[in-house]
């Protein structure tokens, strides 16, 4: 194992002690942070495996290393996450903003955690202790900053004490200065921790938030657990699901995806799986909710395809969308409708819609100068169209960008154009293209997004905005292909619709497909309000914050508009790229063939939802969750809880006389409810396991502290009081079955199952009462989650990782090495007028290896090495020409 950090980060103090502690040794490298990135890293510190996995999390690491013992995984993973989400913060603050009010706090906190205790949760040094040790390094070794913030002793005394360990002094002779301000700048310039605003500073500094717990919380909820209320069950939906006066209605979309393609993970989080858990959580709030999706299937993209088969685009169409329904039924993603485009609906209002936009006049006609292809009598689109590059002379430059010098390109600028289906060259003429005014409708855009804008996640209004101030300008909404809607207008008889255009209209024809009551959703009356949410990714932003709202605004027959745009960044696969012709990362007809099941998937994808910036899917990291928070966290305390009630109690709910203790615990259950049900109204789904797994520590915690199990053997007051512990543990349990059901859904389900729950435990509500009764008969508890282990993640790792090493030019097809100028295949020169023949049928050979290439869709990494092979070649082959010339003219003088 190797640690890459700056000098004096403390983050690596704690690898470096909890190392020495488990006896085992670490490597460290220090670098700066522009050195770092320079050599391709993101973070300090960076630790790297053995077996070349690179881990950020120095906590995970160190908690691996020193594993706690069963009984201390609650409260050492509380520390640790008090740690990472509230010390490490204000530490930062405190660097950046030379003073801050908030340590005081934490340093008494800590404090008074350690009256009469010699150590945090155990009788000896344990994984919190280094972790918050190593952390409060920088101020602790400080006298005068002890002074000024601490007026208490118990810290100090564990402080000294830690410090004198023989393993702990051997650590700090080779490791740091003696400066805290070194030490927390160290923190702070390298950490992936963000600056954490003044709004962010009211975070509770207390590890198990009671000091957060007022009368008031304590009194509501013992209100909540003790009313006699009846709860609603949960709503029946049928078909077909229509907007109800009175109740809330959201309508929820996701990005339809092209029909092209098998997504990927970084696809199915993007969009699908993002709306499912959205809508699924609506269902259990008892709210009425219509859940559509659908694929993308007209378009140049699905021509493209159809060509590469040797399909109809037809034939394509309907090949993918098996294909996406069935990856998307296995992922367990709720639709109300799964459709597609391609259908009369989508035709019918696509070209409806477009009468009104230009009886409206806001469309225009434009000539626009295109390459025709005479043979095949239509003009080329982009893709259909190579070509000589006008810049670098490039001989497969594509219509819209060279791959050989990276320029943007016009395709009428192509040198010897030749069409990419017959391959006879084709002629520039022009062509009139209708155009969706847009500087018309921007003032009335623009103020429309003013007003709904806040309601959208942060990039899609930032994207917005940039969109905005550029200016709009009239798009060109047609195209002169045969694959696509048809426009109805005289003289455009043959081109049909931009997909861009066509597309988003396909939530409103999927959802006629659906229903013919279609417009109740679409243009809904006015005291029957909805909430339309979108979801996508960041790349579909500006066509459904611009395009299709400057559409429906160009109408003008009050067509539903989305209030709630929810856009994440990029998924990435382990260190790179998805990639589908290198066999790299998981797409969904792999998923299903990992042994891991599809909920596994889901909870993973939805952990590291890159909400605000660019996540990695990892396996190892999969793995860790799964094994902590999964295995070790929510599913210890569910089978905890039940095994407890089965072993000691028949099965049977006991009764449960609640003290001051139940309380507390149920007005911090209380507040991690409403902060789920806040952040998933949000749309921030990543959050929302984030409080799911608080209500599982909280009950860990919990159960830990009240030991039932000792309980049950001592006298009758103490078995009636384990009866209370066991009681409230299984309807914590119940309520985390039930937080968990958008994400998790089978999951929660064998989870009810094995609690024997009432259906009507499925509705959640804004406060917390009893969803286990006394006297109610559990099922039969069993474990619901169960260890990946290092082996499978080996294996997992190396099955998607691809080869990374596209087919060679000279190598008959086989993999070889691309990487560096050493491993470029070569063609020996020789000069003889044989060679020039063999080397001009080598060149064609490489040229028609590279279209053979693209046309797979090979990524550009793996063909431009054979693109740079081809300009030597062309070299090599005007240099030996030009040798045979000389060599012509040396014989015919001599």
């Amino acid at each position: 194992m190797k640690c890459y950090t700056n000098r004096n980060n403390p983050l690596c103090l704690k690898l470096l002690l909890a190392s020495s502690f488990a006896g085992k040794s670490v490597q460290v490298e220090y670098v700066t942070l522009k050195e770092w990135r320079d050599r391709g890293g993101k973070t300090l510190p960076t630790i790297a495996l053995e077996n070349g996995d690179q881990i950020f999390s120095s906590n995970a690491v160190v908690r691996n290393i020193l594993q706690p013992r069963e009984d201390l995984l609650a409260s050492v993973d509380l520390w640790l996450d008090w740690e990472s989400s509230v010390l490490l913060p204000a530490l930062i603050r405190l660097c950046n903003e030379k003073s801050n009010e908030q340590v005081p706090a934490i340093l008494e906190h800590v404090n008074s955690k350690l009256e009469n205790k010699q150590y945090l949760v155990d009788n000896e040094i344990s994984v919190a202790d280094i972790v918050i040790w190593s952390s409060l390094y920088c101020i602790l070794s400080q006298p005068n900053l002890v002074s000024e913030h601490l007026s208490h002793n118990h810290i100090v005394s564990w402080f000294q004490n830690i410090r004198k360990h023989e393993l702990v002094e051997a650590v700090l002779r080779g490791w740091t200065s003696e400066s805290g301000t070194e030490i927390l700048k160290a923190l702070t310039e390298p950490s992936w921790y963000f600056n954490v605003s003044n709004s962010e500073k009211t975070q509770s500094i207390n590890v198990d938030t009671e000091s957060s717990i007022s009368p008031e919380d304590l009194r509501l909820a013992e209100k909540a657990w003790s009313s006699k209320v009846t709860r609603p069950m949960p709503k029946v939906f049928s078909a077909p699901i229509l907007p109800k006066k009175g109740e809330k209605n959201f309508l929820v979309t996701s990005a339809l995806p092209y029909v092209n393609n098998v997504p990927h993970l970084g696809n199915i989080i993007g969009c699908v799986l993002s709306a499912d858990v959205f809508a699924r959580y609506c269902r259990l709030r008892n709210w009425n909710v219509l859940y559509i999706g659908g694929t993308d299937e007209f378009g140049t993209a699905t021509e493209t395809k159809a060509l590469e088969e040797k399909l109809t685009p037809q034939q394509i169409c309907d090949k993918y969308f098996v294909i996406h329904k069935e990856v998307y039924e296995w992922f367990n993603i709720s639709f109300d409708h799964f459709g597609r485009t391609t259908t009369p609906q989508q035709k019918l209002i696509t070209q409806e819609f477009f009468l009104d936009v230009h009886k409206n006049n806001f469309t225009s006609t434009a000539s626009v100068e295109q390459l025709h292809c005479k043979a095949c009598d239509r003009f080329l689109a982009d893709r259909f169209v190579e070509g000589i590059c006008p810049d670098c002379k490039f001989d497969d430059a594509r219509g819209d960008q060279c791959d050989g010098c990276g320029h943007l390109i016009n395709a009428v600028e192509l040198i010897k154009p030749r069409c990419k289906i017959c391959g006879n060259m084709p002629v520039v003429e022009k062509s009139d293209q209708i155009f969706l005014e847009l500087p018309k409708i921007e003032p009335v855009l623009r103020d429309w997004i003013e007003k709904v804008s806040p309601q959208w996640s942060h990039n899609a209004r930032t994207i917005t905005n940039t969109w905005l101030k550029e200016g709009l300008k009239p798009r060109c909404i047609t195209r002169d292909l045969k694959w696509g809607t048809p426009v109805p207008l005289s003289g455009f008889e043959k081109k049909v619709f931009y997909v861009w255009f066509d597309a988003p209209i396909g939530y409103c024809s999927i959802t006629a497909c659906y229903t013919d009551e279609w417009r109740q959703w679409w243009q809904p009356s006015k005291d029957t309000p909805i909430l339309y949410y979108e979801f996508m990714a960041k790349d579909n932003v500006p066509f459904h914050s611009v395009m299709f709202p400057a559409t429906l605004l160009a109408i003008n027959k009050n067509y539903q508009m989305v209030t709630h745009i929810m856009a994440t960044e990029y998924l990435n696969y382990e260190d790179g790229k998805f990639s589908k012709s290198r066999g790299v990362g998981v797409f969904g007809t792999d998923a299903r063939n990992t042994g891991i099941s599809a909920d596994i998937f889901r909870f993973y994808l939805l952990y590291v939802r890159p909400e605000s910036q660019d996540s990695s899917f990892s396996w190892l990291d999969l793995a860790t969750k799964n094994n902590t928070e999964l295995l070790n966290n929510i599913g210890n305390f569910v089978n905890r809880a039940l095994v407890f009630a089965e072993k000691f109690f028949d099965g049977i709910i006991p009764a449960m006389n609640p003290n001051v203790e139940e309380f507390t615990l149920l007005a911090l259950l209380t507040k991690e409810l409403h902060a789920f049900n806040s952040a998933l109204e949000k749309g921030k789904l990543r959050d929302g396991i984030k409080y799911i797994l608080n209500v599982s520590r909280h009950g860990n915690q919990y159960m830990q502290v009240q030991k039932p199990w000792v309980l049950v053997k001592g006298s009758n007051e103490e078995k009636t009081r384990a009866g209370t512990v066991v009681g409230m543990s299984c309807n914590v349990a119940c309520l985390i079955a039930v937080m968990i059901q958008p994400y998790m859904p089978s999951t929660s389900t064998i989870m009810r199952q094995q609690m024997n729950a009432p259906d009507d435990v499925i509705v959640l509500a804004n406060e917390i009462n009893i969803l286990l009764q006394p006297g109610h008969k559990i099922g039969k508890p069993s474990p619901i989650f169960t260890k990946i282990e290092q082996n499978t993640v080996d294996s997992l790792k190396k099955q998607f990782a691809g080869s990374g090493k596209p087919a060679s030019a000279t190598n008959g097809g086989k993999e070889g090495n691309i990487k560096g100028a050493k491993n470029t295949p070569q063609i020996d020169v020789v000069s003889s007028p044989k060679n020039i023949e063999e080397m001009e049928a080598a060149i064609l050979k490489q040229g028609n290896l590279i279209r053979e290439m693209k046309a797979k869709k090979l990524e550009k990494s793996e063909w431009m090495p054979h693109v740079n092979v081809l300009k030597d070649m062309k070299k090599q082959y005007e240099d030996l020409k030009t040798a045979i010339g000389k060599n012509v003219i040396a014989n015919g003088n001599s």
